[in-house]
C-alpha cells in the first residue's frame, strides 16, 4: 500500500478522526478508534473487526511496516506531521498511531455461550461504568485465559477509545455480549452447566477455599455499591479477604485475583 500524505486537518478523508474527545462522548455510529501500535496490530490481525483507515505520524510509519502488511492492500494509510495530527485530534496525540475500526453486529449471549468449549471461564459484569476499569478487566481476562465477557446494559462500551487503550487491545480479542434480563441470564448460564459465583466483600466463602469448576461464571459489580442484593441472594458468593478494617479493592484488581485463582490455564 502507498501511504497518503495529508496536509490539511480538514481534509474529508480524515474526517472520522476529527475532535476525538468530543466524538468519544457523542458516539461514532458503528465505528471506534484504535490507538497505539499494539492495539493496531490486534485490530488488523484478530479478524474480529474490520478497519476503515489508519492515521499515523510520519516518524512512526517505518516502525509499522510489519503490522501494516497484515492489512488489506486497499486500506488507506494516511501520514501526517505532528502539527497536523494534533489539529485533527484536537489535542496533542503523542502516540501518533490511530485507526478507525468498524463495530460488528452486536452478538447475543446465547450463541456466544453455545460456542464455548466444555471447559470455560467467563466474566459477568454488572454496572461497570468506568472505562479504565472496563479496559483493565478485559486486559486481565486476556491475561488469564477467560473465554468471554458478558455485560448487562448498564455497563459502559468496551470499544470506547480509552477502554480499548487501557485493555491493550484485549477488548478487540475477547468475545463479549450484552444481556438485558439478569434473572433470565442466570437461568441461561445454569441451563448450560455453568457454576455461578458472585464476588463481594461480604461473600460467604473465602476465594482461597473456592474450587475451580469445569464451567464457571464470575460476577463482578461496580465499585461502591457492588452487585445488587437480589443477585447476591440468588448466587453463591465469594470474598477476597483483606486486612482487618479495610474492605475496598478496585474491581479491576479483584478481577485479576479471581481470574488467576480460577483460571484453567
Amino acid at each position: 500500500m502507498d501511504p497518503i500524505r495529508i496536509d490539511d486537518p480538514r481534509d474529508s478523508r480524515v474526517a472520522a478522526y476529527l475532535d476525538i474527545r468530543e466524538r468519544d462522548l457523542a458516539g461514532r455510529q458503528g465505528r471506534f478508534v484504535a490507538e497505539g501500535k499494539v492495539v493496531l496490530d490486534l485490530l488488523l490481525s484478530s479478524g474480529r473487526f474490520g478497519a476503515e483507515s489508519v492515521l499515523v505520524l510520519e516518524n512512526r510509519l517505518g516502525g509499522l511496516e510489519d503490522i501494516l502488511h497484515k492489512a488489506p492492500a486497499d486500506l488507506p494509510v494516511y501520514v501526517v506531521t505532528s502539527a497536523v495530527m494534533d489539529a485533527i485530534a484536537g489535542f496533542h496525540m503523542h502516540r501518533g498511531i490511530l485507526a478507525i475500526g468498524r463495530k460488528a453486529t452486536p452478538q447475543a449471549p446465547e450463541p456466544l455461550l453455545d460456542a464455548l468449549p466444555d471447559q470455560a471461564l467467563v466474566l459477568v459484569l454488572v454496572g461497570i461504568a468506568n472505562h479504565d476499569n472496563m479496559g483493565s478487566i478485559f486486559r486481565n481476562a486476556a491475561a488469564f485465559g477467560a473465554d468471554a465477557v458478558l455485560m448487562d446494559t448498564t455497563c459502559c462500551d468496551p470499544l470506547y477509545r480509552k477502554a480499548i487503550r487501557v485493555s491493550v487491545g484485549a477488548a478487540l480479542k475477547i468475545p463479549f455480549a450484552s444481556f438485558t434480563d439478569t434473572s433470565g441470564f442466570t437461568a441461561m448460564l445454569a441451563e448450560r452447566g455453568f457454576e455461578q459465583l458472585a464476588l463481594s466483600p461480604r461473600g460467604r466463602t473465602d476465594i482461597r477455599d473456592a474450587k475451580p469448576a469445569e464451567r464457571l461464571a464470575l460476577y463482578l459489580g461496580t465499585e461502591g455499591e457492588g452487585l445488587p442484593e437480589r443477585l447476591l441472594a440468588r448466587l453463591q458468593t465469594v470474598r477476597i479477604t483483606m486486612s482487618k478494617g479495610f474492605d475496598s479493592l478496585n474491581v479491576a484488581a479483584a478481577s485479576a485475583i479471581a481470574l488467576h485463582h480460577f483460571s484453567h490455564r
